[in-house]
């Protein structure tokens, strides 16, 4: 468990080691680990962060992670794509950043966010104001079509895994349709979404918003894959259909058939 003054310690010696590393300018600090967000850090936070170098020096200074605070205590990094990064310390404090030019991060998103590091430019703050603007930009659900996915999502699952396909049959089940699902309530009680839930991932807190509807879709996934999908199909038709003339009655009735429940 990282203390949150040692939380604290390694924000600080991120920081410190931006400033000092040549080619790095920027730094952002994202989600909990951001100075808006620290109210919800608790003992699984970890820091997400954006790393920024001078223009077209990422692929030059990406191998280098001794800038990282405390390197010695790292047991662990690993690359996510070309510019993503995971690496674990000791305590299993965990870091996921980002290390590239501003460029490299065109299309990236963010929520809550403070900069740290920056340049004479304000290239990450400016950065950051993209980011968020697009996630702004991004969230909104389309319900109508959000729910007809979980049906399609379920059918293909379901005859995946009886074709045998079990664990490429799980993932339309307990990942897409679960995310759809999600996306599909939000959409269509956008009321009941407060100012806690993510504006990236609907999933995150999905449970502060939704805490019988979450509880209830977790115990389903948590079932043998057929009977989760089974049981994720009723709960889509509980929630979504009644007094809502855009829900696909027709369909989930053909889904129904079709996979002769």
């Amino acid at each position: 468990m990282t203390s949150p003054e040692k939380f604290d310690e390694l924000s600080a010696g991120l920081a410190g080691g931006v400033r000092e590393r040549d080619g790095l300018i920027g730094l952002a600090m994202l989600g909990s680990a951001s100075d808006e967000a620290s109210a919800r850090r608790d003992e699984w936070s970890d820091h997400d962060f954006f790393a920024i170098t001078e223009a077209g020096r990422g692929r030059e200074i990406r191998p280098d992670l001794t800038w990282l605070p405390d390197h010695d205590r790292l047991v662990l990094t690993a690359r996510e794509g070309e510019i993503g990064f995971a690496a674990v310390y000791d305590d299993g404090h965990v870091f996921e950043f980002a290390f590239s030019d501003a460029a490299e991060l065109e299309g990236a998103l963010a929520g809550d966010a403070t900069v740290v590091v920056d340049d004479a430019a304000g290239t990450t703050a400016r950065l950051i104001a993209e980011s968020r603007a697009r996630a702004a930009a991004g969230d909104r659900f389309d319900p109508a079509n959000d729910v007809r996915l979980v049906l399609v999502k379920l059918l293909i699952g379901v005859g995946r895994v009886r074709r045998g396909e079990v664990l490429n049959g799980g993932q339309f089940i307990r990942q897409w349709a679960v995310q759809l699902l999600v996306r599909a309530i939000r959409g269509r009680f956008t009321e009941s979404s407060t100012s806690v839930r993510d504006t990236i991932d609907p999933v995150r807190r999905f449970e502060r918003d939704f805490p019988e509807w979450g509880a209830r879709i977790a115990d389903a996934v948590e079932r043998p894959v057929e009977e989760a999908a089974r049981a994720l199909f009723a709960l889509t038709r509980e929630i979504l259909e009644p007094g809502w003339d855009e829900f696909p009655t027709a369909a989930a009735d053909a889904v129904k058939r079709r996979l002769g429940w």
